[in-house]
């Protein structure tokens, strides 16, 4: 099957409305969510869970997780937090648990036990295959069948593949990797790796809308297949709330992002603050799409010369150099130039620990509306020589082959 231009520009539409919802902040809807799990649990043939736990970030939930498979052990409860000790001791409950690390995981224990959870309850395996790997699986092989191969290669590229790149490339992937580190530094030696095996388990929910999308699409013009019912309950989950996990006694969710800033090419991008921040106060911090430590985020408006120059890590320093500002650096660093021509002035200057800092400073000639030159700053390969080799490399020229007509 062959899909038409006006098809695949609705299979296009159709994408447009999932990635909304892959990058949609604010409240989950809990009672949608929530149904959208059941149904998931039903149509993969197996009970629902017993219970459903909300929690305001992935780390949060992978926490919760890995405490209810087993995986970390239960801190020892004060009193007041034990079942049956709140009334005995005058206390409100477990509003007032604190955990020996007085940390993550304290907070964790007293977020399930607010929610109702008894310390001995556990979450059982993970079903993650069975609510989604295999509902995909099923789903996939029905849709070839219906569109045959070349078909669905073409309406996965119309309906998915902008989505996949820009949600699960450039946001999902990077929290994934960023959790993974973050719960490793939470929690030492073996409890670090016991924190982290959730990750792996974990249901994508907003994010799923990627692949769902192309399904969608593909329901929508071979609605005899039905190719979504088996994926409903997923789709539900993704239209209404963050990652999950789904366990054989227990779900586990999380709320959407309270905050996501991208970069006009969408990656996480912030010079204040997280670019991709969870109800809870966890966030990931990314200049660029490069995820970049909390402590330097705060740092980036206050930066000075010799901070930049102190700074071991060329990746965290080239962070730094992007956000001061390349020629603002040049000037304040006493870079040295080195010729100049009818493109632009070559400017030189070392970065200890990295590759020298080498930019063309081109001036466009066509001027203002006010009457200014606006000045561009282009960094170019260490080896250039002069300011039209380096304008040509940015055009993949050679300099004898720039030859412009116009300069603008």
């Amino acid at each position: 099957m062959k899909l038409t231009h006006a098809q695949e520009a609705m299979a296009a539409a159709i994408e447009d409305q999932w990635l909304a919802a892959a990058v949609q902040t604010g409240d989950a809807d809990r009672a949608a969510a929530e149904s959208g799990v059941r149904d998931s649990y039903l149509l993969a043939g197996l009970e629902a869970p017993d219970r459903i736990y909300w929690f305001g970030s992935p780390r949060a939930g992978a926490v919760a997780v890995a405490l209810l498979s087993g995986r970390l052990s239960v801190p020892d409860l004060p009193p007041a937090a034990a079942p049956g000790g709140a009334e005995a001791a005058g206390d409100p409950g477990p509003d007032r648990v604190v955990g020996p690390d007085g940390g993550l995981l304290a907070e964790v224990v007293t977020e399930l036990l607010r929610q109702g959870w008894v310390p001995g309850e556990t979450a059982g395996p993970s079903l993650r295959r069975q609510v989604r790997t295999e509902p995909w699986a099923a789903a996939r092989k029905a849709a070839v069948e219906a569109f045959g191969s070349d078909g669905w290669a073409q309406l996965s590229a119309a309906a998915g593949r902008r989505s996949w790149g820009l949600v699960m490339d450039l946001i999902a992937g990077r929290l994934r990797l960023r959790l993974g580190e973050d719960l490793a530094a939470a929690f030492p030696g073996d409890d670090g790796r016991s924190a982290r095996m959730p990750v792996l388990d974990a249901i994508y929910g907003q994010h799923d809308g990627t692949w769902l999308s192309t399904f969608d699409a593909a329901d929508r013009l071979c609605p005899e297949a039905g190719l979504m019912t088996g994926l409903a309950g997923l789709a539900a989950v993704a239209r209404n709330a963050g990652w999950w996990w789904a366990n054989e006694k227990v779900a586990v969710l999380t709320d959407r992002p309270s905050n996501l800033t991208r970069d006009n090419v969408g990656r996480l991008h912030r010079g204040e603050g997280a670019a991709l921040e969870f109800p809870d106060g966890y966030g990931l911090w990314a200049w660029r799409g490069m995820p970049i430590p909390a402590d330097l985020a705060t740092e980036l408006p206050t930066l000075t010369i010799d901070r930049i120059r102190s700074e071991g890590n060329a990746e965290i320093r080239r962070v730094m150099l992007e956000h001061y500002g390349y020629d603002r650096y040049l000037r304040d660093a006493g870079a040295r130039k080195l010729s100049s021509d009818e493109a632009g002035t070559l400017w030189y200057l070392d970065l200890p620990g990295d590759e020298p800092l080498v930019m063309v400073e081109v001036v466009n000639s066509t001027p203002e509306p006010d009457g200014t030159s606006r000045i561009y700053w282009l960094r170019v390969p260490p080896r250039t020589r002069s300011a039209r080799e380096g304008v040509a490399w940015t055009f993949g020229l050679t300099a004898e082959e720039y030859q412009p007509l116009i300069q603008t």
